[in-house]
């Protein structure tokens, strides 16, 4: 174990895990934010706050990262047509971030689900009434349509179709924990597939 908390041959999902609900005891608002960036079709990135909703440490390539959003939201699109994802979580109580970049698949079944029936309703109407990143005319346009789904949906909405998780499967995950004098602690797993072992490898600061 290393002073800042990472051993090298443990599962780093269960490090993120681990680090992820240590920050939920320190860290004022959100503590599972993620900044996750994506590629448009020319390659100019994008990065927004998304909330990290699972930490999977079994599984197809021993674990992912899950999150949900709307399908045909730009982020959507995005990841559908590129396949892969980075983002970073970043804790200033802890002074510690976990940097991912991997494959991205669709979660549309049962977990999905799930989550979905999860939300407040609140939130599972607002999942119907709005045509995330699209142009929006005046918000009384949204309360509108706010309006008119919860009159034909009613109390218990199903999920949308075009409204689902994304699964990170990583190739790289790196562990950074703040250091005196900036003499960082920073340990990096990688891999080419999701069937190779994880190589470990500490990082100069």
């Amino acid at each position: 174990m290393d002073r800042s908390g990472i051993f090298a041959g443990e599962n780093p999902f269960a490090i993120a895990r681990t680090w992820l609900t240590e920050a939920e005891a320190t860290e004022p608002n959100d503590p599972n934010a993620i900044a996750l960036a994506s590629v448009d079709p020319d390659g100019l990135p994008n990065v927004r706050m998304v909330l990290l909703k699972d930490i999977e440490t079994e599984g197809e390539g021993g674990g992912a990262f899950v999150f949900y959003t709307n399908y045909g939201s730009a982020k959507g699109h995005e990841l559908a047509a590129s396949g892969k994802a980075a983002f970073v979580m970043h804790w200033k109580s802890l002074r510690r971030q976990v940097r991912v970049r991997g494959l991205v698949t669709r979660e549309e079944g049962p977990p999905a689900d799930a989550y979905y029936a999860s939300r407040s309703l609140q939130s599972r109407l607002g999942a119907w009434a709005s045509r995330q990143s699209e142009p929006l005319s005046s918000r009384g346009a949204l309360m509108a349509e706010v309006a008119k789904v919860t009159a034909l949906k009613g109390p218990n909405p199903p999920r949308p179709p075009f409204w689902g998780g994304f699964r990170i499967r990583p190739v790289e995950i790196e562990f950074w924990a703040d250091g005196a004098f900036r003499l960082h602690d920073r340990f990096r797993w990688t891999r080419e597939t999701m069937a190779d072992p994880w190589k470990i490898a500490r990082l100069n600061p």
